[in-house]
């Protein structure tokens, strides 16, 4: 309160009677050391904005870097702080049901037609977080709290790259750019899965060492494949673009969702012409598509790679594990600790 101003008991007791919870929040930015805008503390409980919204006590979220990029400032505005931080999240909801938190939410006032939880309505990393009642798609039974809070941005985004927008065929081969990362470490997982012949680049010696473990031929970045492949993931950008196109062959679909290197490659036009190569552009999944992940993760058996778990006590040591660089998979937030 300013100096000299006295706060009425009126005041402090409205106050008194909002409900709070625990949550992980952006206080401010920060564009060179994004920690140091992280709070771990105090928040409203979440509001209903409508009658078709519910509340979901979560049990467990993990982290993506769109978490850092928020305390950076990036898609959001001062005037949203402070704003709980999470896309992610599974948890149960008010029938007692076990749910994954679909993160997508419809918004006519976002040019792309919608935002994720944490830019516009708060997010997952607390108690508690309030979706439209769709987003709650039901949790494998034999699924835990932990696996599948891993799914709906990165996982998710992944299977869409290699399906709805891959095509990826019988017989078919993909090239996934950057692996380690969440997004790409799922793509290696699920291509595998889906029977493809996969092969995924790292500059990092130990990271290669584990994406051959998942069943991937390892390469350095830049190196030359075997044979040209059919789809390529692409996260990386402008330092590896060049490589995606020089490895695609005659009819590929080169999918994008991100581009953590540089978003402006040098692009070979004659190559795409000549080669009638697609660059598809996407980002996240439907909720069918969710659930048809979810599915396909139950029916063949597969967890998704986690690279730590830390107990909510410790939500600033999640933080800087991700922001450290060396996460290999996801980073998961125990919310039960």
């Amino acid at each position: 309160m300013p100096p000299g101003v006295t706060e009425s008991p009126a005041a402090r007791d409205a106050f008194a009677s909002v409900p709070i919870m625990r949550a992980a929040y952006a206080s401010t930015f920060d564009d060179d050391n994004p920690l140091t805008a992280l709070v771990v503390g105090e928040q409203p409980e979440p509001a209903l904005p409508g009658p078709d919204w519910v509340t979901i006590e979560v049990k467990a979220s993990s982290l993506n870097h769109h978490d850092l990029w928020s305390l950076r400032g990036v898609g959001l505005s001062a005037q949203q702080l402070p704003m709980i931080l999470g896309c992610d999240a599974a948890g149960v909801d008010p029938s007692g049901a076990e749910v994954v938190v679909y993160p997508v939410i419809l918004d006519k006032d976002d040019p792309r037609g919608y935002s994720l939880l944490s830019e516009r309505h708060p997010g997952t990393i607390a108690e508690r977080v309030a979706v439209p009642r769709a987003n709650a798609v039901p949790k494998p039974a034999g699924m835990s709290f932990a696996d599948a809070a891993c799914l709906p941005t990165a996982w998710l985004t992944a299977y869409r790259m290699l399906t709805t927008r891959g095509r990826v065929g019988e017989g078919e081969s993909v090239l996934v750019q950057g692996a380690g990362g969440g997004v790409a470490t799922a793509a290696v997982v699920l291509a595998v899965a889906l029977g493809k012949r996969v092969y995924a680049t790292s500059r990092d010696a130990a990271k290669r060492a584990r994406i051959a473990e998942l069943g991937a031929t390892a390469l350095e970045p830049g190196a030359r494949l075997p044979e040209r492949v059919d789809v390529v993931i692409e996260t990386v950008g402008a330092a590896t673009f060049e490589h995606s196109l020089k490895s695609a062959a005659s009819g590929a679909r080169i999918v994008v969702s991100g581009a953590t290197s540089g978003h402006e490659p040098k692009v070979n036009l004659r190559r795409v012409f000549a080669m009638q190569l697609e660059i598809l552009g996407t980002s996240m999944g439907t909720p069918e598509e969710l659930a048809a992940l979810l599915a396909l993760l139950q029916e063949r058996g597969i967890s998704p790679v986690v690279d730590s778990v830390f107990p909510f006590s410790d939500v600033e040591g999640a933080f800087a594990r991700l922001d450290s660089g060396e996460v290999f998979g996801k980073v998961v937030v125990d919310h039960t600790r």
